[in-house]
């Protein structure tokens, strides 16, 4: 069965570290369905604006994994009531949780990040609740993946297709965007 994730935006969104995971798990051929915190027009951080599919208040469908990016607009996905009782859900019912840069802060605001190995953007380290900060560039514990930030997206995206479609289907991937030696 295709595997399907759901990546959030809230406006000021890093752009980057949406767009990137978007395309690689396109790129394995999982529904990707982008979601807008309040509307379906969303404006990142470098004044991009993407459309969303739909604003989360109209989303109900079944996901394998919802994927959060960083950047100021994380504050918006944190302040979020549905979005800390969609990724604690999630969490409980083993589906992938990831995010990247300051989102996940928002995990450990939610409470998921207890006694499992995480990683954040610089300087959001004391946000990731009870979490075993680990500084690399992608973390995978459990159903629970964490990434540095802009410069690590594709990395990022890659584990999430490793993770929902398995190493081959991340391998192909990596090497049809020629990014081979890094994963």
């Amino acid at each position: 069965m295709k595997k399907h994730a759901i990546v959030i935006l809230a406006d000021g969104f890093e752009e980057l570290e949406a767009v990137a995971p978007i395309d690689v798990l396109r790129r394995a051929d999982i529904t990707v369905t982008i979601i807008g915190l309040e509307s379906i027009d969303v404006r990142g951080s470098h004044d991009i604006g993407l459309k969303a599919d739909m604003p989360l208040g109209d989303f109900s469908g079944v996901f394998d994994a919802v994927v959060l990016p960083g950047g100021p607009g994380h504050k918006n996905l944190l302040e979020s009531h549905k979005v800390l009782h969609m990724v604690n859900s999630s969490f409980q019912q083993n589906l992938l949780c990831a995010a990247i840069c300051a989102a996940p802060s928002i995990f450990g605001k939610a409470g998921i990040l207890n006694n499992l190995k995480a990683t954040c953007f610089p300087g959001y380290e004391d946000q990731l609740g009870k979490a075993i900060f680990v500084k690399e560039r992608v973390v995978r514990d459990r159903n629970v993946i964490t990434s540095r930030g802009a410069g690590t997206a594709v990395e990022f995206g890659l584990a999430i297709v490793d993770y929902l479609a398995g190493k081959a289907e991340a391998d192909k991937v990596s090497g049809a965007i020629q990014f081979t030696d890094a994963f």
